[in-house]
């Protein structure tokens, strides 16, 4: 037990400093290559702290070799341009003056959906109130509003389309029905719902209309009854 114990602490002494050597990037914005090291570290620290059989020496020298991998690698991204976007990836512009580049989202495994959760959790609730929005090559999420955009997200839109499918659940909260938005698509000259990339509504009927291949447009829509939510 206590080789145990003598053996932990000295593999997480040298992780500990191998990781304080690798930067504060290393910690909160990893590119990609940054995560595929950190997780072959703590693969091979588990190794000589869970098999007393294993020689402490090569877990320690396994490590130091990630190291000094982790350095190279750093010196090419830093150094050598051409490299820099095969190692790290560059980012990529999603929403543009047009509106979503799907071409982008599908790069990234991504869909409108996962768009439209990082604009709300970047504070943007409607997506005409911004003009360009990315993913950095580090995954995180960048987004330029409007000058106004505040004015201009007064009420919650409900995706109503997403990439030609009709969303149920959204359409049982608006309480209209398919009927209402295949005929409000008629009006705007989209014949398929097929054909569009995103439609949404929100409770005073400004619509965001978006065609696949096509720029964005936005108009208000008249709800039966005064219907609001």
């Amino acid at each position: 037990m206590t080789l145990v114990i003598i053996r932990t602490a000295i593999v997480f002494a040298t992780l500990l400093v191998i990781m304080r050597l690798m930067g504060k990037r290393q910690i909160g914005e990893m590119q990609p290559f940054e995560l595929v090291i950190t997780l072959l570290i703590a693969e091979l620290a588990c190794i000589p702290m869970a098999d007393a059989s294993v020689p402490l020496l090569y877990g320690i020298v396994s490590v130091l070799t990630i190291y000094v991998l982790h350095e190279i690698v750093t010196l090419l991204d830093l150094k050598v341009k051409p490299l820099k976007s095969f190692i790290s990836g560059k980012p990529s512009l999603v929403v543009n003056k047009n509106g979503i580049d799907d071409y982008q989202l599908k790069r990234n495994n991504l869909d409108v959906s996962d768009l439209i959760e990082s604009l709300r959790s970047a504070g943007y609730f409607s997506l005409d109130c911004i003009d360009y929005a990315l993913y950095e090559s580090n995954g995180t999420f960048s987004a330029l509003p409007k000058e106004n955009y505040e004015q201009m997200q007064t009420s919650l839109p409900l995706v109503i389309v997403d990439n030609g499918k009709y969303d149920a659940k959204n359409l049982e909260i608006t309480g209209l029905g398919y009927e209402f938005f295949d005929e409000l698509l008629r009006a705007q000259g989209v014949k398929k719902v097929k054909r569009v990339l995103v439609l949404t509504a929100d409770g005073e009927g400004k619509i965001y209309l978006q065609e696949k291949g096509k720029k964005f447009r936005t108009f208000r829509a008249q709800y039966p009854n005064g219907k609001t939510w």
